[in-house]
């Protein structure tokens, strides 16, 4: 059975299944922009319930179940395009895989490619890929927080995730009101405002 025949399967009647992910290493300054877009992400929005917002950090292949249950895939990543810090880039379906393994930055890019790699054999690929990739500047800091031109990026790149959501036919409602702590995807201690205010101290 292959990718797509799985997928008409596995929805028929029901809307499809989408997974909102964001990789990376907030320990490693700029790569962690795929982790703090997604979990800003998180904080201002909330999505249906056929939608899934995920903070994949460096997970590798264990994302492979992720992907088995859902049929679209939106991931935030910071990808080294050869661009300026802070250029924001949008890449679809099979173009996706060249840039997450083209120029590797860390051990998380390799696994993302083997997690679609290993999603192929078991025809488990998405059949609608989307990745929205900042170039990052610095990838060095240990226990640094994103640099100027890659925050900056955060909200374009979060209005980049509506607009593709959209054309998916998924609409977002924003949140009123702060996010209740038990519902972030990070814990307290390294969620974005408390490791920003740690890092700035």
């Amino acid at each position: 059975m292959g990718a797509l025949d799985r997928h008409r399967e596995r929805r028929e009647g029901d809307l499809p299944r989408v997974l909102v992910l964001g990789i990376g290493n907030i320990l490693w300054a700029d790569e962690g922009f795929g982790v703090r877009a997604v979990e800003e992400f998180h904080r201002r929005y909330r999505v249906p319930d056929h939608v899934t917002v995920l903070d994949g950090g460096t997970q590798g292949l264990y994302l492979v179940n992720f992907l088995q249950e859902h049929d679209r895939l939106l991931v935030f990543d910071a990808i080294d395009y050869g661009l300026e810090p802070g250029t924001m880039k949008i890449v679809r379906d099979d173009e996706v895989p060249k840039f997450t393994g083209a120029k590797k930055m860390s051990l998380h890019q390799t696994g993302f490619q083997e997690v679609l790699s290993a999603a192929d054999l078991l025809a488990a690929y998405p059949e609608t890929l989307a990745l929205i990739g900042c170039q990052p500047l610095d990838l060095e800091d240990w226990g640094g927080p994103l640099t100027e031109p890659v925050r900056a990026t955060l909200d374009r790149a979060l209005d980049a995730a509506l607009a593709i959501l959209a054309e998916w036919g998924i609409t977002v409602e924003p949140r009123v009101g702060e996010i209740e702590a038990d519902d972030r995807l990070l814990a307290n201690d390294i969620d974005f405002a408390a490791y920003e205010r740690r890092v700035e101290a």
